[in-house]
């Protein structure tokens, strides 16, 4: 028998308590929504409207009723149409965050703004790790006209890497021609609704606010049928309550008007429930989103969706720490990415991420599939039962004695027990360490880095799905009076 360890920081009683005064506030106080089509289906369905103030009051049955139509199992394919991402109970998943304005440059060690061929290499990269369970189009590369970076950094991701991609819009115009790329490589509407491939990011602004992109993107994907994350992101004593179950109920009930609207729109439209809510530090005034109270919400407000039912999401495997190989990171970064195991969230993003969200560095995502690979070997539990309760080689070795190291037991067992970090862990004797040049974790994950660009190759795009994502931005840049020759990759 294999017992799964679980963290769970809220009662059943505490739970309750924070539904009830989540559906309190929906319908005393309501949400603002800058849409009209979301406030007329709201109304259709029996919410008090304020038109002037474009508030909308939702009663605690018409939440109820809509959690019962959202699935409570989603499933999110790679791109060769293999089911990657499970995302329902306690299964984990990792994923980079979304999306840093600058990146870590290996050579210099300064971060600097992103090109076209820094989201290349990370896509390169990330597709290579074995527990990067998926895509992000993580970085927004600077060297493109703004009006197209989140369409283009899609359409870059899309063509190297088979694995799922987490994405979201800048412009209300973008998110056509996105689901269009998306469908180009499902092989259709009807198939990418059967199969979908990537999932949309739709943040509400706290506190209770929808502003008319997010609501735009959340009504879209599910008149599409594409998974929808909503990422509530109250900031601890700034646009959100300073105590943590103060901002749970916020969080909670900004997280259950989205699954409301997705299901008014479409009943049966898969949801994630996620969040990046942040501690402010009062001192800097920045928002720490590596600190123990970031995580501690995190973990409370998934553990608010597993009470319903519903897969989660959660921003975890984040530092606000500025280089890869300082012991902040690190810190950060693991506690936040085991806490988060051990809370069963299905789809963890952050891995890469430094610098309160706004850098991605290559060198932190390999050294965080390292720690990805340590939380799942955690959740993974002790296994107790015949052949690993070892009695037999105990017995052999206690009455003869010796070691265990020739024994088939072990052999057998080695690589089934034990999780293997590979040469980006180091634990040579100190003299083997210095005499192969003393490198620390940062230098071991840049020349790793080398060799996987060096020798990944991602599985290649068909012909036809190469001309078809093609077409879409020699569409969409002549739209835009763009020049579609400098974009086509």
């Amino acid at each position: 028998m294999t017992l799964r360890p679980k963290l769970e920081l809220l009662s059943e009683v505490d739970v309750q308590r924070v539904h009830e005064e989540s559906l309190a506030l929906l319908e005393e106080i309501g949400m603002i929504i800058h849409n009209e089509e979301a406030l007329d289906k709201l109304a259709q369905a029996g919410c008090s409207i304020d038109r002037d103030k474009l508030r909308a009051k939702i009663p605690a049955s018409l939440v109820e009723e809509q959690l019962r139509k959202a699935p409570r199992s989603i499933t999110v394919f790679s791109r060769d149409g293999k089911p990657s991402l499970q995302l329902e109970g306690d299964r984990i998943h990792f994923n980079p965050g979304s999306a840093a304005t600058h990146i870590l440059d290996r050579e210099s060690g300064e971060r600097r703004h992103p090109r076209v061929a820094d989201v290349i290499e990370y896509t390169h990269v990330a597709d290579a790790l074995s527990n990067i369970d998926a895509l992000s189009t993580a970085i927004i590369p600077a060297d493109v006209p703004s009006e197209i970076a989140d369409r283009y950094r899609l359409y870059l991701v899309l063509q190297n890497s088979t694995k799922p991609v987490i994405t979201g819009t800048f412009s209300l115009d973008a998110f056509d021609d996105m689901r269009r790329m998306l469908e180009v490589i499902a092989g259709g509407p009807k198939k990418l609704r059967e199969k979908p491939l990537a999932i949309f990011d739709a943040c509400p602004s706290a506190p209770l606010h929808w502003s008319k992109l997010t609501v735009h993107d959340l009504l879209c994907c599910a008149k599409a049928g594409i998974p929808v994350e909503t990422i509530s992101m109250p900031q601890l004593g700034a646009t959100g309550p300073v105590t943590l179950a103060g901002s749970l109920v916020l969080h909670n009930a900004e997280s259950l008007s989205g699954l409301v609207l997705a299901q008014l729109t479409s009943p049966g439209t898969p949801v994630i429930y996620g969040g990046s809510p942040t501690a402010v530090d009062m001192q800097f005034g920045t928002a720490r989103l590596g600190a123990i109270e970031s995580i501690m919400l995190t973990c409370a407000y998934a553990q608010m969706a597993k009470h319903y039912g519903l897969p989660t999401h959660g921003y975890l495997g984040l530092s606000d720490g500025k280089l890869p190989a300082d012991s902040q990171c690190g810190f950060e970064t693991a506690t936040g990415l085991i806490l988060g195991a051990l809370t069963g969230i299905n789809n963890i993003a952050g891995a890469g991420m430094l610098c309160f969200e706004s850098t991605q560095s290559l060198e932190k995502l390999l050294l965080d599939d390292v720690i990805c690979g340590m939380a799942k070997r955690m959740t993974s539990g002790v296994s107790v039962n015949d052949e690993t309760l070892a009695i037999e080689a105990l017995r052999e070795v206690g009455s003869k004695g010796g070691d265990f190291l020739r024994l088939r037991h072990t052999l057998t067992w080695f690589r089934k027990e034990h999780f293997l970090p590979g040469d980006l862990v180091d634990r040579q004797s100190y003299e083997a360490w210095k005499e192969k040049g003393a490198l620390d974790s940062q230098a071991r994950a840049r020349e790793k880095i080398k060799k996987i660009l060096a020798s990944h190759e991602p599985l290649p795009l068909t012909t036809d799905q190469k001309q078809g994502l093609d077409e879409i931005v020699n569409d969409f840049a002549k739209r835009l009076k763009l020049n579609p020759n400098k974009l086509l990759n």
